[in-house]
């Protein structure tokens, strides 16, 4: 067995970098162990090949084991259970139902309705010289759009905000005495559009039927709904952090705002670069498993270190280099995961994030760094709780 490199999750450095302090252990090693005070020790893949094929390996499976429990009351534990609990048969056949509302296509088509929210958020800076892009613009975003594509109705959206806050800022208290209004809120939804369907996801899910007559129930209607809140909140994340990498880059800053047309490359390029998920939710070994010459025994604990392998020179050429025009190469990051749990709204994530930059750069061509931003320690999510930026150049005397 190779020098398996131990990993502190809670160093200063894996904290403050973590794309530049995975470097040293990714290049000893394509494993290696994360720990934690009161964690016992996790796997971690560090090496984009290997990632990938652990990824796709029905060896090494998720499950109820995989996530931290949540205190909810009884009644609201079954909408709690998401595709990303559950494999096999059970998970093609909830994926299979599923993905035909989270399309490619489905997204491009959903992009004047976010152009309208983006524009809405922009509208109400009128008048303001400064504003926290993270509390005013990116957090809002994430769940403005899911009550739209979820057909939540305007008054009760305020409610869902809240419900947005809770779970971005990683709030526990706050995020289990949300669960019952969420679930309550989302039945509500369902039982509207199964009266009066309209366009959004549900009401589309609830026309979708398989050809063997099979369809959603109400109770993975609601998880869906769910997960589509937990997972909303990456576009966020990943929009403060796209503002801050290019402000620290200011001439492919420049490059953006001049050329529009580099955008859906640059934030392919952003999500390699600074995605909001450092590890994948950690799967179970279901045999002795052998990465490398690194045998994982049985029933571990294994994650990915996406910011180790999206910064892997074997498989990204000048990978600590941050370039908008970065071609498209045989390696594709893994800022969504990949295999059949791939992120099921990455699509949406890509045109909610794109159309975001996009109309801020543009409204706001003098936007500049404020204060210090500062970020939130966490050894699995990489997220700004604050990032103050003025709106308009400095009036000369």
């Amino acid at each position: 067995m190779s020098d398996v490199p131990e990993i502190l999750l809670t160093d200063p450095g894996v904290l403050n970098d973590p794309f530049t302090a995975y470097g040293p252990a990714r290049e000893r090693s394509p494993v290696a162990k994360l720990v934690a005070p009161g964690f016992g020790p996790m796997w971690a893949v560090l090496r984009h090949e290997q990632a990938r094929k652990m990824l796709s390996d029905p060896r090494f499976a998720l499950s109820q084991a995989s996530y931290q429990r949540m205190e909810i009351p009884e009644h609201c534990r079954p909408y709690m259970r998401t595709m990303q609990e559950v494999e096999g048969p059970e998970h093609l056949r909830l994926r299979r139902l599923v993905a035909p509302a989270f399309t490619p296509r489905r997204a491009s088509a959903l992009r004047p309705g976010i152009e309208r929210i983006v524009d809405g958020l922009l509208d109400g800076f009128a008048g303001r010289d400064r504003i926290d892009l993270v509390t005013d613009f990116a957090r809002p975003l994430p769940i403005d759009t899911i009550c739209a594509l979820v057909g939540i109705p305007e008054g009760d959206r305020p409610r869902w905000r809240e419900y947005g806050t809770a779970i971005a800022a990683g709030d526990g208290a706050g995020l289990m005495k949300a669960v019952p209004g969420i679930v309550e809120d989302s039945l509500a939804a369902i039982a509207h559009r199964k009266l009066e369907p309209g366009e959004d996801v549900v009401s589309e899910l609830l026309r979708i039927q398989a050809e063997d007559g099979d369809r959603l129930s109400e109770t993975e209607l609601v998880a869906l709904v769910w997960q589509l809140v937990l997972g909303g909140q990456v576009p966020g994340n990943l929009i403060a952090n796209s503002v801050e990498a290019l402000f620290a880059h200011p001439a492919q800053l420049a490059e953006l705002r001049e050329d529009p047309a580099l955008m859906p490359g640059a934030v392919e390029e952003l999500m390699r670069w600074c995605s909001p998920q450092l590890l994948t939710v950690p799967r179970l070994t279901t045999e002795d498993v052998r990465i490398g010459d690194v045998l994982i025994p049985e029933g571990e604990p294994v994650t990915v270190a996406i910011a180790a392998a999206n910064r892997d020179p074997r498989a990204f050429p000048e990978p600590e280099v941050f370039d908008i025009r970065r071609a498209a190469g045989p390696a594709w990051h893994l800022a969504f995961a990949h295999g059949p749990h791939f992120c099921l709204g990455a699509a949406l994530a890509r045109v909610q994030t794109e159309v975001a930059l996009t109309a801020l750069l543009r409204r706001f061509p003098d936007l500049a760094p404020a204060d210090g931003p500062s970020r939130i320690p966490d050894p699995g999510t990489w997220r700004l709780h604050t990032l103050p930026v003025t709106l308009h150049a400095p009036v000369a005397n």
